[in-house]
């Protein structure tokens, strides 16, 4: 992975948030972290046959700035990004570089 990288793509970082729903148990919503700004690449995609209906997937590299460890603004594989209505579930989180300048994150789109 060496070349220019070109954060061209605003994404919301969001993580998941256990939240009371009053009857002694916990709902998951999902908490805003902040915004990025990175590259978005397909990697692969597929479809298969759910039954009564196809299912199709694909596999992202998003690419953004780094961010020390324990940072709000680095991913972990809870988190997520979402752009629109669009989400992208980050599945592992990688650097880049030895240098930690930026992270790639290996996602998946969940509609």
């Amino acid at each position: 992975m060496t070349g220019a990288v070109t954060l061209s793509r605003r994404l919301l970082l969001e993580r998941p948030l256990a939240t009371p729903d009053g009857a002694g148990g916990f709902v998951q919503t999902w908490e805003t972290l902040g915004t990025v700004w990175a590259e978005v690449v397909t990697r692969s995609g597929r479809a298969t046959d759910g039954g009564v209906m196809s299912l199709a997937g694909a596999k992202y590299r998003i690419t953004l700035r780094g961010a020390p460890w324990g940072a709000a603004q680095r991913p972990t594989s809870e988190c997520r990004f979402r752009e629109g209505d669009r989400v992208f579930a980050i599945e592992a989180v990688t650097e880049k570089d030895g240098q930690g300048r930026y992270l790639v994150c290996h996602a998946v789109d969940c509609h």
